[in-house]
């Protein structure tokens, strides 16, 4: 089974303005109403640290592209369970302003049943952080 949570905003500042906030992990804490924290190094093929609101997990990067794409991959417990590929995307507008696409494919056995229960609250944190993304960009 495989489904996605797809969201995107406009954001009226370049894709390195918003990549410089998007990357400065050690803020999260800050801003991020989503993202608590994420730590460890962060490049194709490490394992990484993110602490979701009720969750913490240990997801593998899979693309981290500057000014581009940064993406990790995570499973429940283990593989073919509940797994979800996060992906960051940014996209150049010819006015110099940035699509940001903020999604997750989940697939599994689970999928179903567990984003039935977790799809509303992964919608809302991912528009709450593309809204304060957008926010903090614009004000540079």
């Amino acid at each position: 089974m495989e489904k996605q949570i797809k969201t995107s905003i406009h954001i009226q500042a370049s894709p390195e303005a918003v990549w410089k906030i998007l990357t400065d992990f050690k803020k999260y804490p800050e801003w991020n109403p989503f993202v608590k924290e994420l730590s460890g190094e962060v490049k194709e093929g490490n394992q990484i640290v993110v602490k979701l609101p009720g969750m913490n997990f240990k997801p593998i990067v899979q693309s981290y592209d500057e000014n581009r794409e940064f993406s990790w991959l995570g499973h429940l417990w283990f593989k073919g369970l509940f797994d979800g590929h996060h992906q960051f995307k940014l996209i150049w507008q010819d006015d110099n302003s940035t699509l940001f696409e903020h999604k997750e494919d989940f697939r599994g056995i689970l999928v179903k049943p567990l984003l039935k229960m977790v799809a509303k609250d992964t919608v809302n944190g991912f528009q709450d952080m593309n809204k304060k993304l957008k926010y903090l960009a614009e004000q540079q």
